[in-house]
């Protein structure tokens, strides 16, 4: 896939969440968040692994109670991949979160209270050396900061992270990450913007409460490619009133399409027009749905007739240029002499994609043995 200009990424100070790398160049961690109660540790246990098998690096858990924590330990002892322990107001939650193996804390420092318990929770990440991520949001800004500037803006948000990271920077700790979210577009894209030249610390991103699956897809797309295409972003996470698993393929899309990272297939299909030989929409959608379970990066071509898709087929790993009664598939951009009779494109096409996302994963697997 051809890539768009992206600036540089800025180079900011490496952290871990469990085994994943966070910051430096690190691969952009794609996280979401369970909407299941926590107290019902089954059932958030599932979700976990349903988030986990689309592609998910890390998953955020809400901590709002007691009983949360505890089940939180019993969730944590059965699952492995990084958990991030949200936490607001108590801070006795997030100490429990850490003393149950939490790899990361969420906290909003302007809502914990005052320093001393700041200084509490900061004294039992490091020594379970375990990072914080300082979390402001637009919603949730400090009486004084709001005071201060009447509304929030993107002065506003930055300040505030500012003051933690000061603070943080004054007890001597440095493993943490940084957002500060809004669900407006422009107000978080130019907090971040503003936040990236005051500190090195890794930043995660997101445009909050986005919104619903089409809307705050649109909306996440746009505010997080923005960014991306600047060189900021270390993690990221897109917020939708959806179901989690959603968020966890959109990153990827986003990501993908700005060839930052590659997970799954990329579909490239006509919009269509009363040229196409075959039902493109439908193929598609129906080819899309039965390979979700194909995580091997290629470009897949489906157009439906030759005005565009001899020239899509020769750049996609597989393409298929409509014709008719009859379509034509090719293979790494060379033609291929069978064809395929429209009325079996869609079992003939799957079974093409299965059989080479088998061979591209032989060919890494031997290329990783022999370096």
């Amino acid at each position: 896939m051809n890539k768009l200009k992206v600036f540089d990424r800025k180079k900011t100070n490496r952290i871990y969440v469990g085994q994943v790398p966070i910051g430096n160049n690190a691969p952009i961690a794609i996280q979401s968040m369970t909407n299941s109660k926590t107290e019902d540790y089954l059932a958030t246990i599932k979700q976990i692994a349903d988030l986990e098998n689309v592609g998910a690096d890390i998953v955020r858990v809400s901590i709002p109670t007691v009983e949360a924590v505890e089940s939180f330990k019993k969730i944590k002892q059965s699952v492995k991949i990084p958990l991030i322990a949200d936490i607001h107001f108590d801070y006795r939650l997030a100490l429990k979160s850490i003393k149950y193996g939490a790899d990361c804390l969420r906290i909003n420092p302007g809502n914990i209270g005052n320093k001393k318990r700041v200084l509490a929770i900061v004294n039992a990440a490091k020594i379970s050396n375990i990072p914080i991520r300082i979390g402001v949001n637009s919603g949730s800004l400090e009486k004084d900061i709001l005071k201060k500037y009447g509304t929030p803006t993107a002065d506003a948000l930055v300040e505030s992270a500012m003051n933690h990271v000061e603070y943080f920077d004054f007890l001597n700790f440095y493993n943490f990450k940084i957002s500060v979210k809004a669900s407006n577009i422009f107000l978080a894209v130019e907090a971040y913007k503003k936040l990236s030249k005051k500190t090195s610390q890794p930043l995660h991103i997101g445009i909050t409460e986005a919104g619903s699956l089409r809307t705050g897809t649109i909306k996440s797309a746009i505010g997080l490619a923005h960014l991306l295409l600047h060189g900021i972003g270390d993690t990221i996470r897109v917020s939708l009133a959806a179901d989690p698993i959603e968020e966890v393929k959109v990153a990827y899309d986003i990501l993908k399409i700005l060839g930052l990272r590659s997970r799954g297939i990329n579909f490239i299909a006509c919009p269509t027009c009363s040229r196409q030989e075959f039902d493109v929409i439908n193929t598609v959608n129906t080819l899309e749905k039965n390979l979700e379970d194909i995580s091997t990066p290629m470009d897949v071509s489906i157009i439906g007739c030759i005005v565009n898709g001899i020239g899509e087929a020769k750049t996609s790993t597989l393409g298929l240029t409509g014709g008719h009664k009859k379509s034509a598939i090719y293979k790494y951009g060379i033609r291929k002499k069978e064809q395929i009779k429209n009325v079996d494109i869609i079992k003939k096409m799957e079974e093409n994609i299965r059989k080479t996302a088998k061979e591209l994963d032989r060919l890494k697997k031997n290329n990783i043995q022999s370096t």
